[in-house]
């Protein structure tokens, strides 16, 4: 590491720890420039790969946290699910496409189904509301096949649960 003060190519670490944020590492260094030896702050941290999206249509552009994080706030209004819980989400489905996956490209669909599969986890009312969008539900129809199709998933899990009670 090069001596930002004389440019001097000799530095040695006399601290090093993870930051703040958890997603780099500090170090503490000094100039083994006898003339200088100054000490500075580096920050270590890895690269994430940059994410495109391929749309529906064939476009690409680049991954937006904030596409998805709106998406999934719409689909919350009115119900109990948090500003903090939401942003884990978003977290947690950036951390899944970013080192998740061995392409740098995903489809719009795979962000879409991972967002689904986060709010059925965390609230019904949000999942439906949010399938309804992403899936261009036409009528009340399709509506209710999702609906009865959550039925019977429930009722399957309830049973589950009381066999092993």
């Amino acid at each position: 590491m090069r001596c930002p003060f004389c440019l001097h190519e000799e530095t040695r670490v006399l601290d090093k720890r993870e930051a703040e944020d958890a997603e780099s590492n500090r170090r503490r260094r000094e100039c083994l420039n006898s003339n200088c030896a100054k000490r500075f702050t580096t920050y270590e941290r890895v690269e994430a790969p940059e994410l495109t999206v391929m749309k529906k249509d064939g476009r690409r552009e680049m991954f937006e946290p904030a596409k998805v994080r709106s998406g999934i706030l719409h689909a919350c209004e009115k119900t109990r699910v948090t500003g903090e819980r939401i942003d884990r989400i978003v977290s947690e489905i950036e951390a899944e496409l970013r080192f998740g996956s061995p392409s740098e490209e995903v489809t719009s669909s795979e962000i879409g189904e991972r967002i689904m599969e986060k709010l059925r986890a965390l609230d019904k009312v949000a999942y439906i509301r949010f399938a309804s969008v992403y899936r261009e539900f036409a009528d009340v129809a399709e509506f209710e096949r999702m609906l009865k199709e959550m039925k019977k998933e429930d009722k399957a899990e309830r049973v589950k649960e009381a066999a092993v009670a």
